[in-house]
């Protein structure tokens, strides 16, 4: 017995050692699997695998548990491999499947593996999490991974993969993200009974959406937007009683909303917007109490709106505009004081707006314009201190604008045009010191302009247009240093034109024509060098043209008819006795001679008329009847450089792309899309066409001047050169030149193009991408700071020669002011200072540069090395070290180049912007040593 007890211990040694060695021979066998894949990989030599080896130390185990990206289990068993985001490059041919028994978590996300999913990653069979999502996969999904029973996460967006998804994935737990894929949605997703959250957004699924969705009943999260989704929206989605959001925009659904709807008790936002959908807005609808968003806008939506739809109390976010909604604003919107933003322009609404709306402390943007709205402008608005955007233009207003509305000082617009208003324009106005967009034009206002308007100091527009305002134009208005846009055509302003006009140097387009103003034209008017557009015919103007017009460097078109101007020598025109005016096309941009062009006609005198009033009056629907097909014509503006007139090019675009079909887009963006064009001449363009806005939200009206007038101040061969733009109710869109390879960042993410951008090509790439920022930092008066120097903005043309492109975010730098801003750009390339000083400085474009240099040479964005600028120098980042391995090595004479532009890149990217070089220098040592 005594022996029985002795040996009890000693077998257990026995056993726990040869369970020791099992487990050390399992986590080898591990380790020389994942070590054939490294072998496999052309990134294998990537500094985050170095760590994959084996011990030279024979007596020491070989353990992938220490390895970086990769985590065991107690008995050193894989269970976890991490690699996302670290330029992992090759494919999954060698992936050890079978010999990962444990692996549980799988993320190989934000790399650069290809090629197919093997059939065979159905062996991994303990897996619960797999992201292999932004690569660049291809082929189908493998109907394999339907074994992985334990799966409750799976990632595939961003890659190329195509086919239906597989039937056999309704077997699934935990369905999350699905992208870049075509068919249609299988029945058996609806077996998934435990499913939380489907996510198959920006895909291109067709068909409709199954009925056996109603089955899901845990499911809380549904994102089915950007597909082309058809028929109607089953009225099974009412069962889903777990459901928090629900998005089925941006599809081609039809049919009505269904009733069924208004039984998800847990719904807090539904997205129906930019559908083919009919009918009238169930009423059921107001049973979602907890509803916060409504997005129902862009659709064929007929009827009343529910009376019910914020009986929540809980709603924040309602959109229905662009419908044929009729009847007036539901009672119980009067008292939704949730309401953030409400967008309802663009339908047939009719009511009293006096008695139908309330106050709304939250309220912050709110468009009610192109309505048949009536009654007074409300003194309520001046209790909603949140306010940001008030429009109820192209209404049936009347009444005088109430001086209340000087208290809502956070307004940043305020659109009232094409009403009945009457009366003076109230002096308390000017307390809306944070206003950008002032709309008073198409009203029968009276009276003075107030002294007070200067005091609006932020003013970007200012159209007082086609009213009654008379006496003179007060010498304030000259403290409105920032505006781009003046109209006080249309009115009975009569004595001088104020000499402090010729302080508003950021002026884009001036309009004071069709008045009684007398005198000369003030010479103060040559400071004006960002003018393009200046109208001041129709008045009673005497004297010289100034010859200091000559010097405005960016005026395109100048109407001084009908007054009684002298000296015209050198004038063109059309009328009898002048000489035809050159074409604008075949004048070079950097002339110091600007053609004045008098056109004495009626026609041409209304045609420029319309382009001073209409450039920020785009996206609007054309209405059928002839007066408001004529008053719709001020909505339009067409300018070309090409031989084809502005009007011409525009239809050429549209029959080129069949109206912007979607086989003619070539990019797709935050802004707009992009799209090839063939021109009838045979000639190649792209269009950078925007999206439809809500008027409320200025962003993409900003972006589309900031592009306008960045491109037509500039030319430089490597800029994108551009043709014409197009602004109307219909389209707002830019005409550039084609470049056949597209941008920088698509050649480097196909393997074969980038191949092709051989170490001769990258270095003369950095060399056009110096040269433009130099021309726009220190030729460009003012100076230009492009905000948004990336690699997916470096277009290249068959020559691989560089071209800056995409301006939405670009600024005029002034030096007079502090040109603070909100942050633009592009994450990972923007100025680390921007986070907290908010102020715009060339110095934020020599940042963005250092990080396009750096990504040139690593071929790939080169993240990890940006992770800590403090310590970064040339030093820590040796060539060999950073060099795109898809290339060949550089020859000797490349590889000088190569270091100079790597510590070029670094100077760049020092973390004191005071410390950063300027373009000029940079551009100085390019020429010295490339």
């Amino acid at each position: 017995m005594k022996s029985l007890t002795l040996l009890a211990p000693l077998l257990l040694c026995v056993t726990l050692l040869f369970s020791s060695l099992n487990v050390a021979s399992d986590s080898a066998a591990e380790a020389l699997a994942i070590l054939k894949w490294k072998a496999s990989l052309q990134s294998q030599n990537h500094s985050v695998l170095l760590s994959w080896n084996t011990s030279n130390d024979p007596n020491t185990k070989t353990s992938p548990c220490a390895w970086f990206g990769i985590h065991c289990n107690h008995a050193d068993s894989v269970t976890k491999i991490n690699l996302t985001g670290y330029g992992v490059k090759g494919t999954l041919h060698s992936f050890p499947f079978s010999s990962l028994p444990n692996l549980a978590e799988l993320d190989l996300s934000i790399n650069e593996l290809y090629g197919i999913i093997p059939h065979n990653i159905s062996q991994l069979s303990k897996l619960t999490y797999l992201d292999l999502s932004y690569n660049q996969f291809s082929g189908q999904i493998p109907p394999e991974i339907s074994h992985l029973v334990h799966l409750q996460t799976l990632h595939l967006a961003g890659n190329q993969l195509n086919g239906s998804i597989p039937q056999e994935l309704g077997q699934l737990k935990f369905l999350t993200d699905l992208a870049f894929l075509s068919g249609s949605i299988p029945s058996e997703l609806g077996n998934m009974e435990s499913l939380s959250e489907i996510s198959l957004y920006h895909n291109n699924l067709s068909g409709l959406i199954p009925t056996s969705f109603g089955d899901l009943r845990h499911l809380t999260v549904a994102r089915l937007y950007e597909n082309q989704l058809s028929g109607p929206i089953p009225e099974e989605m009412g069962n889903l009683n777990s459901l928090v959001d629900l998005e089925l925009c941006e599809n081609q659904l039809n049919g009505s909303i269904p009733a069924s709807l208004g039984s998800l008790s847990n719904l807090e936002i539904l997205f129906l917007r930019d559908n083919l959908l009919s009918g009238s807005i169930p009423n059921e609808i107001g049973n979602l109490m907890k509803l916060s968003v409504l997005e129902l806008d862009h659709n064929n939506l007929t009827g009343n709106l529910p009376q019910g739809i914020c009986r929540g109390g809980s709603l924040e976010y309602f959109t229905a505009n662009d419908n044929q909604l009729t009847g007036p604003i539901p009672q119980g919107l009067k008292n939704c004081t949730s309401l953030k933003r409400v967008y309802l322009e663009r339908n047939r609404l009719r009511g009293n707006i006096s008695e139908d709306l309330g106050v709304y402390p939250n309220l912050k943007f709110i468009e009610l314009s192109d309505n048949d709205l009536y009654g007074e402008v409300s003194p309520n608005w001046g209790l909603c201190r949140s306010l940001q955007s008030l429009s109820i233009a192209r209404n049936n207003l009347s009444g005088k604008i109430p001086a209340e509305i000087g208290n809502s000082r956070q307004i940043q617009r305020l659109d009232l045009s094409s009403n009945h208003l009457v009366g003076e324009i109230p002096k308390k106005i000017s307390k809306l010191t944070s206003l950008l967009y002032l709309f008073l034009n198409g009203n029968q206002l009276s009276g003075s302009v107030p002294l007070e308007l200067g005091l609006m100091s932020k003013l970007l527009h200012l159209d007082l247009s086609a009213n009654q305002l008379s006496k003179s134009i007060p010498e304030t208005i000259g403290n409105l240093s920032m505006s781009f846009y003046l109209n006080l055509s249309i009115n009975r302003f009569s004595q001088r034109i104020p000499i402090q006009v010729g302080k508003l140097t950021t002026l884009v387009q001036l309009d004071l024509s069709h008045n009684m103003l007398s005198g000369e034209i003030p010479g103060e008017f040559q400071s004006l060098q960002s003018l393009e557009t200046l109208n001041l015919s129709h008045n009673n103007l005497s004297g010289e043209i100034p010859s200091s017009l000559e010097k405005l460097r960016g005026l395109y078109t100048v109407d001084i008819s009908y007054n009684e101007l002298q000296g015209n020598k050198g004038l063109c025109g059309n009328a009898r006795g002048l000489p035809p005016c050159t074409p604008f096309s075949k004048k070079g941009h950097n002339s110091n001679k600007t053609f004045l062009v008098v056109m004495f006609s009626l026609l041409s005198v209304s045609c420029l008329l319309i382009s001073s009033i209409a450039l920020l009056f785009a996206f609007k629907r054309k209405k059928d009847t002839d007066e408001e097909r004529q008053s719709n014509a001020r909505d339009e503006i067409f300018f070309s450089v090409t031989p084809l007139n502005g009007r011409k090019l525009y239809k050429e675009i549209i029959r080129a792309t069949k109206d912007f079909e979607a086989q003619y887009c070539i990019g797709k963006g935050g802004y707009g899309n992009v799209y090839k064009a063939e021109l009838s001449s045979g000639d190649v363009v792209a269009v950078k066409k925007f999206h439809p806005l809500h008027t409320g939200e200025m962003a993409d009206q900003r972006q589309f001047l900031n592009e306008v007038r960045a491109l037509v101040e500039t030319r430089h061969r490597n800029i994108v050169k551009f043709y014409g733009f197009c602004s109307s109710a219909g389209h707002s869109f830019l005409v550039y030149k084609y470049l056949e390879r597209g941008s920088f960042a698509s050649v480097l993410s196909k393997n074969e193009e980038s191949e092709k951008l051989d170490w001769n090509k990258r270095v003369n790439i950095v060399k056009g991408v110096v040269n433009a920022l130099s021309y726009l930092h220190h030729d460009c008066s003012p100076p230009i700071v492009h905000r948004d120097i990336t690699s997916n903005n470096i277009l290249l043309d068959l020559e691989y020669e560089a071209h800056l492109s995409d301006f939405g975010t670009a600024k005029l730098l002034n030096p007079d002011s502090s040109n603070w801003s909100n942050i633009a750009g592009t994450y990972g390339y923007i100025a680390p200072e921007l986070s907290y000083t908010m102020q715009v400085t060339e110095k934020c474009d020599v940042f963005s540069f250092g990080v396009l240099a750096l990504e040139l040479i690593v071929g790939a964005y080169p993240g990890e090395f940006l992770s800590n600028l403090s310590i970064l120098t040339a030093e820590s980042i040796p060539l060999n070290n950073v060099l795109d391995q898809s290339l060949s090595p550089p020859p000797p004479e490349v590889v000088n180049k190569l270091i100079f532009i790597l510590k070029l890149a670094v100077s760049c990217l020092n973390i004191n912007p005071k410390s950063r070089p300027t373009m000029h220098t940079v551009s100085q040592l390019v020429f010295d040593h490339i």
